[in-house]
């Protein structure tokens, strides 16, 4: 078993109890929310009249049902399924007494865009939420995983919940990343190597020369995706970069606690001599721009390599890949770059905040979406929609020819009305491609970065964006 890690530093801190089905009862620092799987959980807790034990530990917010076209935030909704979800959460945080970014706070956004730009999310927390995506929030040193709706029921009801720990796998990402290669990028490399199934029974460890030089928004985007590795977590060390980014936020604490805190940061980061269950390399040097040519997003490659055979697998690998060359209408041998497009989607919990807009913005600045691309650019919170506007990013889009929207999960689902339509190609920032993900079951999705989804939006197909000159 591993030790000295943070992982094992910030279970232990947090462990409660020995349970007899030989879990762990985990306290819980900081539980995120949303409207999709919370209602059930107040629902129990109101059968058993039990009142939130600590609501000043959970903040909540409404990201995956909001309709993000402005013409359709009007209340109520059209979609009245929506309008009963938001109607539910509203009423249960005001009941609890929970702080709500909601559609009419200017901060309302994705949970995990939200939880980090608000400076919640910190080092050393226990973080949950109703959503895989919750690995993203270990990006800044926390361990951080997606629940149920029980476990929700219990966090709320008693700060904990029951929790198996996970061996950890410290993943080494050497070299440097080159010009037009993103952190979405080594992620999608990442699980191309160790598979989507590798990572069961583990979380991620992060580290190396090429995760120290990211921003925290390119961290976040690395660890958002652990989960489709197949990691039940995954989180990077922080550092002055970590506490750079959250020194002056909204939930940063100030002054004589700030330092105390930043000094306790320190020690929690993995010792020298730390024990790892397991060890990989990732080698980042000469790396190029990842597509995904399949239906899961281990189904990846390079802009410039070949999409591989079928041959290539053995069991259940090989029949997926037979599976997605079907579905994708892929020939294998042939490159991705070239293949049409219908729809660019840019925005979600993995690549929606600011630092992706902007890169997305270097490509199509004196470009235009081409004609036969409809192309939706939606920021991951108001307030990154803000700052853009402010920068005049979202001019730029606009002038291209995208679609400028408000915060929300959009596409990434399409549980808000943003869908794909028939066998429509999407070019995507998000960060699954499974089959009727986007919406619709003859859709298909390629994932790749931001600066790639704008190059792809111009030209009509998926392309290299390092010719336009790269985007870091």
């Amino acid at each position: 078993m591993s030790s000295g890690t943070l992982y094992d530093k910030v279970w232990d801190r947090h462990k409660v109890a020995d349970l007899p089905d030989g879990r762990d009862q985990l306290f819980i620092g900081l539980h995120l929310m949303h409207e999709v799987t919370s209602p059930q959980a107040f629902g129990m807790l109101r059968e058993r009249d039990i009142d939130v034990a600590f609501p000043e530990r959970t903040l909540a917010t409404t990201d995956h049902i909001i309709p993000t076209d402005p013409a359709e935030r009007d209340r109520p909704f059209e979609d009245e399924q929506a309008e009963t979800m938001l109607q539910a959460l509203e009423s249960n945080v005001e009941e609890a007494g929970i702080d709500f970014y909601g559609l009419e706070s200017g901060k309302q956004g994705i949970a995990h865009v939200v939880g980090p730009e608000l400076g919640a999310t910190q080092p050393g927390q226990t973080i949950v939420c109703g959503d895989s995506h919750t690995s993203t929030h270990g990006a800044f040193g926390a361990v951080a995983m997606g629940i149920g709706t029980s476990q929700i029921r219990d966090v709320l009801a008693t700060g904990c919940i029951a929790a198996e720990k996970m061996d950890v796998r410290r993943v080494e990402v050497t070299g440097e990343l080159s010009d037009g290669v993103a952190p979405k990028d080594v992620i999608l490399h990442i699980i191309g190597q160790l598979g989507v199934d590798g990572g069961v029974g583990h979380v991620y460890e992060y580290g190396g020369e090429a995760i120290e030089a990211m921003d925290m928004e390119g961290r976040l985007s690395v660890c958002n995706m652990s989960i489709e590795g197949g990691a039940r977590a995954g989180y990077v060390n922080p550092d002055q970069t970590t506490y750079d980014y959250l020194e002056g936020r909204q939930y940063a604490p100030e002054g004589d606690e700030w330092n105390r805190l930043v000094a306790d940061w320190e020690t929690i980061s993995s010792d020298p001599d730390a024990e790892y269950d397991d060890v990989v390399t990732v080698d980042a040097d000469g790396l190029d721009p990842m597509v995904t040519w399949g239906i899961n997003p281990g189904q990846v490659t390079g802009i410039t390599e070949p999409i591989p055979s079928p041959d290539d697998f053995d069991g259940k690998d090989r029949k997926n890949a037979e599976d997605a060359v079907e579905h994708m209408e892929i020939t294998p041998g042939e490159t991705m770059e070239g293949y049409e497009v219908d729809v660019a989607f840019l925005g979600t919990c993995t690549n929606g905040r600011v630092s992706d807009f902007r890169r997305a913005a270097e490509i199509l600045e004196g470009n235009t979406v081409d004609e036969g691309v409809r192309a939706l650019a939606v920021p991951g919170s108001e307030t990154v929609r803000t700052r853009c506007e402010e920068e005049g990013i979202d001019q730029i889009f606009k002038d291209a020819g995208f679609q400028w929207r408000q915060a929300g999960c959009s596409m990434c689902l399409a549980m808000n009305g943003d869908s794909l339509e028939g066998d429509e190609v999407c070019a995507s920032s998000s960060n699954r491609n499974f089959i009727g993900r986007q919406g619709s079951k003859e859709g298909r999705t390629v994932l790749m970065s931001p600066a790639m989804v704008a190059a792809a939006a111009v030209e009509g197909e998926i392309a290299d964006v390092r010719s336009f000159g790269g985007a870091n």
